[in-house]
């Protein structure tokens, strides 16, 4: 395929991964609003949240199905629109009922969306040959700092959340409008004879039990590193949403820079690096609750959990058993029972203890990573020669 076609399709993939990321953000960004508004306690916080990753692992089985059965490309589209259309929803809520509901179904269209784009991605390494799924999850990642960013300006502005979200699902409609033509229309290895349904293999099952802690430490950070600066670390207000930027500019960092330094080290060596970073910043932010070494710890977490998911989605999207959409699911699957248990884990232990205890048991997960990797066999996903 000639290099400007390859660049067309990368760039509109990427630019699907920004929306997800910044739609996400954008929700993640408000919660101490929204808290607020519906005067809800710690404990209720962590149930009405449960309500996302529910919404995550109902449509996993659907996702993989779908994508196996029409491609990604008309399901990318679909949850595009599905996903940034629910996010003013979760801001106009006016009940914690509403605010579950619609939690479930920005959880479904979030999953759609994320198995459809990853499996795009997958298709479009390919055509490069050479690893640069951790760039896309990048993107993902800056947008989150953008969104971030955006958020701590709206808080400041004193904008409330639905107008702030509107704004936000106008960039995703041009997004889609300019971009959804451009996306590969044949994913990777779809004309093998493949099942819809499949077993996962041993490398998934454990790729999976990664991912499973990996996103037990992102889900923590996405949805309570706000409401650890505001009730532990107590800074000024207008700063509360600072833990959450510097978790999301590390994570960013460190997933244009991932592909490079996984191929150096070994995709091994990278996991178990990752897994002691998540673990020392978040017993850092724990043990030391001020606002300069809570902020670096949280620092320290975004460059750990940074390459974790983008390395285990490339492996699992070139099983031979299954086609990418599948393998992507089933890991998926696993690994959004952590976006499940994590953040009403938190709210649970934190109502019955403290916040601080409840990160510190977080930190468990991260230190996982790095045993469950050092237990694997792990074969390198791209040749040297293809860099």
């Amino acid at each position: 395929m000639p290099l400007v076609q390859r660049r067309i399709h990368r760039i509109a993939v990427s630019s699907f991964f920004f929306q997800a990321g910044i739609c996400f953000a954008s929700w993640a960004s408000r919660i101490p609003d929204i808290q607020a508004k519906l005067q809800l306690n710690s404990a209720a916080l962590g149930g009405v949240l449960l309500c996302l990753p529910v919404g995550l692992i109902t449509s996993l089985p659907v996702a993989g199905f779908l994508v196996a059965k029409y491609g990604s490309r008309i399901i990318v589209m679909t949850a595009a629109i599905l996903y940034s259309a629910t996010l003013p929803m979760l801001g106009l809520a006016n009940s914690t009922t509403q605010l579950m509901i619609t939690l479930f179904v920005f959880g479904f269209g979030g999953n759609l969306f994320n198995i459809s784009v990853n499996t795009q991605a997958v298709g479009t390494e390919n055509l490069y040959h050479k690893p640069i799924m951790a760039s896309f999850h990048g993107l993902w990642s800056m947008a989150g700092f953008t969104g971030a960013a955006v958020g701590t300006l709206m808080v400041h502005l004193r904008i409330i959340p639905p107008y702030h979200f509107l704004c936000i699902t106008a960039l995703a409609v041009v997004i889609l409008i300019i971009f959804s033509g451009k996306l590969i229309r044949k994913d990777f290895n779809r004309n093998q004879k493949q099942p819809l349904f499949a077993k996962p293999d041993k490398s998934i099952l454990n790729f999976g039990l990664i991912a499973f802690c990996s996103m037990i430490c992102e889900g923590a950070m996405f949805d309570w590193s706000g409401i650890y600066f505001a009730k532990v670390v107590k800074p000024d207000p207008t700063l509360v949403t600072v833990g959450y930027t510097a978790f999301m500019c590390t994570m960013a960092t460190g997933r244009f820079i991932g592909d490079w330094v996984a191929f150096r080290l070994g995709m091994k060596k990278m996991l178990q690096l990752s897994g002691i970073l998540t673990a020392s910043g978040l017993l850092l932010a724990v043990f030391f609750p001020q606002f300069i070494t809570a902020t670096t710890g949280f620092l320290i977490v975004g460059a750990g959990v940074s390459s974790v998911i983008p390395m285990i989605y490339s492996a699992a999207g070139r099983s031979q058993a299954m086609s990418p959409g599948v393998a992507i699911a089933a890991v998926s699957t696993i690994g959004y029972l952590g976006f499940l248990f994590g953040p009403p884990f938190i709210g649970f232990i934190a109502q019955a203890t403290s916040l601080r205890i409840s990160f510190g048991l977080i930190a468990v997960m991260g230190t996982m990573i790095a045993v469950i990797a050092s237990k694997t066999r792990m074969e390198p996903t791209h040749k040297k020669a293809g860099i």
